[in-house]
């Protein structure tokens, strides 16, 4: 079977730049105003996107005083998105450290059943260090315990999707019946971390599982990735860490036996672009002469658990001796590998690696054309690096709207990318198979 391309929108303050809020082409509409998001989504279905993408956080970072903070909490978003849209999927975070499953459970079986079946949920463990003290907890839960909450709290959820059988209900107003009790289950789960009876008190979602997408690439997040996510957002800055990736994640899926096909992997691409190379090359010199040091520093420091690079010279080449080692770190591990293999690998100054990592955060970053842009999404996805990206514009709408209005129609002409949607919900967009219900035998 042909592959095709997979196209998500991660929608971001007012683009992913650091400084793109202050760009002209950024919204003036207030990070709470839905009809932003709304006129994103809108544009993404028009544009036969996949999905699009809200993330959280659950603390307001040390630099919110520079950078565009403090918008609308993920859940309640998707809720009117799903209104407004009718094809396209819709995926936001959700924390397993900082959520009761039961919540959770019974929130995305709503919204998958608001939006008839187009919802995804990226799972996260939260490695901020802020997000502690806002739930109670004094200091920071460690990276391995955050798995293992992750693994059994995933059990409980899923068993409550499928605490009902599809066909539950009755409701037979001749009869009196509404529901078939013998088709509906406790689950009386009793783990480390969690007890819970159940059933859900909301139906089986439309999709069986809302999909299960994940963005870790530490070793821990990768082997939770190959055993439960069906779609992987990962961070690249080059496409030969990509292919190692892609392979081993898909190699790991495999020996679970599961299908290569199961998951889809979705690198992170920021491209500024413009009518010609010196255009886009201008515009991000432009962003990157906004952005502030302290912020870099401080979201620098935040990925490394709350290490002080203040101490660094901004002018000097950095070495790997500069660093902590990633794998002792308890904030973002993957991302921390990421900067650190950066730094081994070019050696730039401190200065020359904050404006790098305010482009995206250490997704993978460019300048070019609609054209150069096209060629990099199609030779990644040929050389298996990626089924597919996360679309994370360095400034919204203005460079969202130039992506749909010039690369995608490039990728459609070189039948890549869909013509039109074949499918109504997100399993069907991903080529994912509705997972069956281990209790009711559908």
């Amino acid at each position: 079977m042909a592959r095709h391309l997979h196209l998500n929108l991660f929608v971001h303050g007012r683009g992913h730049h650091e400084a793109g809020w202050r760009h002209a082409g950024a919204t003036r509409r207030a990070l709470t105003d839905i009809d932003y998001f709304r006129h994103l989504a809108v544009e993404a279905e028009r544009s036969l996107f996949d999905s699009v993408f809200c993330a959280d956080s659950l603390a307001l970072g040390d630099g919110a005083q520079f950078v565009a903070s403090g918008a609308l909490e993920p859940l309640t978003t998707l809720a009117a998105l799903s209104q407004a849209t009718t094809r396209i999927g819709l995926i936001a975070t959700a924390s397993t450290t900082y959520t009761e499953p039961f919540n959770l459970a019974r929130q995305f079986a709503s919204l998958d059943h608001l939006s008839r079946g187009r919802i995804g949920w990226n799972i996260v463990t939260s490695w901020v260090g802020g997000a502690g003290p806002n739930f109670g907890y004094d200091e920071q839960i460690e990276h391995a315990e955050r798995y293992e909450r992750a693994n059994e709290f995933l059990e409980v959820v899923t068993r409550l999707w499928d605490s009902w059988a599809d066909d539950a209900i009755i409701d037979d107003v001749a009869s009196g019946r509404f529901l078939d009790s013998s088709r509906v289950r406790r689950i009386d789960y009793k783990g480390k971390f969690h007890r819970v009876a159940g059933p859900l008190n909301v139906p089986r979602p439309p999709q069986g599982h809302p999909v299960l997408v994940q963005a870790g690439s530490s070793a821990t997040g990768k082997a939770f990735a190959a055993r439960h996510a069906e779609a992987v957002f990962t961070a690249h800055l080059a496409k030969e860490s990509a292919i190692d990736f892609y392979a081993e994640l898909k190699a790991g899926a495999t020996a679970l036996g599961r299908r290569e096909q199961d998951i889809v992997i979705l690198p992170g691409i920021s491209a500024a672009i413009g009518a010609t190379e010196a255009q886009a090359s201008a515009l991000l010199d432009e962003l990157d002469s906004l952005t502030d040091v302290s912020v870099g520093l401080s979201r620098l420091s935040n990925r490394f658990g709350g290490y002080d690079f203040s101490k660094l010279p901004l002018d000097h080449p950095l070495s790997v001796d500069d660093f902590p080692d990633p794998s002792t770190v308890q904030a973002a591990q993957s991302r921390a590998a990421v900067i650190t293999q950066l730094v081994a690998r070019e050696r730039p100054t401190l200065r020359a690696l904050l404006r790098q990592l305010a482009a995206a955060r250490g997704h993978y970053t460019l300048s070019g054309t609609p054209e150069k842009i096209a060629d990099v999404i199609a030779d990644w996805f040929e050389s298996r690096a990626a089924d597919g990206f996360n679309v994370m514009p360095p400034v919204l709408p203005a460079q969202f709207d130039i992506f749909t209005e010039n690369v995608v129609p490039i990728l459609q002409k070189r039948g890549l990318f869909r013509r039109e949607y074949d499918a109504a919900t997100l399993r069907g967009h991903y080529g994912l198979a509705r997972p069956a219900n281990p209790y009711f035998g559908h």
